[in-house]
Order: C-alpha cells, then structure tokens, then sequence
C-alpha cells in the first residue's frame, strides 16, 4: 500500500527579523528620514510649499535640521518595524501562497496589509507620535519644549493611550501602505514578464517594479495627513483637544479643503519609492542570498 508523503512543513525563517531590521535602519539613515521630516512638516503646516518646508527645515539646524528625530525614535522605529514586516510579510506570503493557493500578487498584497498591521501595533505607535512630535514641537505657543518633555506632559495627562495617539490612523496607513507596495510591485514583475511567467526579471526590471510600487502606494495619502495631524503638537484656535480619525478629518477639510489631504505628497513618493526600493527588492535579494548560502 502506497501512501503519499506529505510536504516538509517550512521552517520559520527568524533571519528576516535580522534582516528587515538592518535594511531599514539603513533606509532611515540615509534618504528615508529626509523625506519623512519634510512630508511631516508640509502634512503639519498644510499653508506652506515644498520650498518653505526646506527652508524652515534647514532653518532649524541646517542638515541635521533633515534627521530631526532620526537618533533614537527613527533607529528604534525601524529596526523594530522593518524586522516585524519583513518576517510577517514573508510567512504571510509563503502561507498565501502555498497554503491558500493565491498568486504571487494576492499573496504578495495579503502579506504587505499583515506585516504593515503588524508593525503599527506593536512598535510603531509610539515612535510615530516622538517622530512627530519632535518636527511640529514648535508649532506650540511659548519657549520650545523639548521632546522628552513633551512626552512627559503627554503621559501625566493622557496616560500610555496619549503616547499611541493616532495609532489607528497608523495601523490603516501601514495595511494600505505595505497592501499596495508588496502587491503592485509584484504585479508589474508580472507584467514585465509577459507571456513567460517563469522567467527571470533582471535586476532594472526589478528595481524598477520596486520603484513602481512605491510610487503608487501613496494613493493612501490623506490618511497619512490625518494621522500627522492627530499625532500634531500644534494648538491652533479651534483644533479639537482630542480627535479621532473621522473628527481630524473633519478639521483638515473645514480648515483646507481637499487639498490638505494631499500637502507633503511629493516627498512622500519619494519617500515611498526608495522605501520599497529598499525593502521590497533589497529584502528579496538579500533573502535570495540567505537562503542559497543555507543550502550550500
């Protein structure tokens, strides 16, 4: 009697935990924190242009002015996040995949929404409201405080929940963010390679998937603006004491219509672009690397 063996269960791969955590750091360090500063700065200050965010920027401390919050909020923010979605992100997939029988683009936008989730509740509340904090800290009345400070206020006042403002707003950014990256960027490798599904894409073809995907993640960005918006530390006569996702809206569009949804949106793709660039193409490059070397 012949029986049929059933397929070796896939080992869970923690070296991605590693991996995602170093890409990342390298992304923020470099030109991630740059676009994250500015696109921050126009979602807080929605009546300024691109060129009066860069000015305002380098205003407050020239170059460095650009890495504001990158030492400790942004290495602690991306090392925990980048390892988080890069292990959720690829045991999704494979299950997907393997599991469910979906295609490397369904699979691919399932495994961005999980991992993207995933990062927003269990790092990356915190460290988005410091972040923000620490570029619109000086939109308050009075002497400048510090961010420590601010923080400080924040938990006598409102408690750990004050800390994780706007967290929700966090959690959808990441799904739709990380959904559209992973899945668009897969379904244009689709595309670049035709009728020929099992060919191999050349290293522009998928760079240039990459850059694709980032791009056309940031469709999502009126929910970044609200997420800004509530994590904000302006004190503007009439912004609501405390918002949620549909009241904030309601405040961005009564103050700047439909445009507000949409200030920061062009340091925003590029912030998207070399993001996914940097994860979703060097993510799959290096676990390529890895887990040749594994089988050697």
């Amino acid at each position: 009697m012949s029986t049929t063996a059933a397929p070796a269960k896939k080992k869970v791969s923690w070296t991605n935990i590693l991996l995602g955590a170093g890409i990342q750091t390298f992304e923020v360090s470099t030109l991630g924190q740059p676009f994250e500063v500015l696109k921050t700065h126009l979602a807080a200050n929605r009546q300024d242009t691109l060129a009066t965010a860069f000015k305002k920027t380098y205003a407050r401390g020239g170059i460095s002015g650009f890495y504001q919050g990158l030492i400790p909020w942004a290495w602690i923010e991306a090392s925990t996040k980048g390892g988080v979605l890069l292990f959720a992100s690829s045991e999704l997939e494979y299950r997907a995949r393997h599991n469910l029988g979906l295609g490397k683009e369904w699979a691919g936008l399932l495994a961005g929404a999980g991992g993207g989730v995933a990062q927003a509740y269990t790092t990356m509340g915190f460290c988005t409201f410091m972040k923000t904090v620490e570029v619109t800290r000086h939109k308050g009345s009075g002497p400048t405080q510090s961010t420590w400070t601010v923080a400080a206020n924040v938990l006598k006042r409102e408690g750990i929940r004050g800390l994780n403002k706007g967290v929700s707003a966090v959690a959808v950014r990441q799904m739709t963010n990380w959904g559209s990256r992973f899945g668009i960027t897969r379904f244009t490798e689709r595309l670049f390679k035709g009728s020929d599904p099992s060919r191999k894409l050349t290293t522009s073809e998928r760079i240039a998937s990459s850059i694709i995907g980032g791009g056309l993640s940031c469709w999502n960005q009126p929910i970044e603006v609200i997420r800004v918006e509530m994590q904000s530390q302006s004190k503007a006569p009439g912004r609501p004491e405390r918002m949620n996702i549909i009241s904030c809206a309601k405040y961005i569009y009564a103050n700047n219509g439909i445009k507000g949804f949409y200030r920061g949106i062009i340091p925003r793709i590029g912030l998207g672009c070399y993001l996914t660039l940097c994860m979703v193409f060097g993510g799959d490059q290096l676990k390529e690397y890895f887990a040749s070397r594994s089988k050697n």
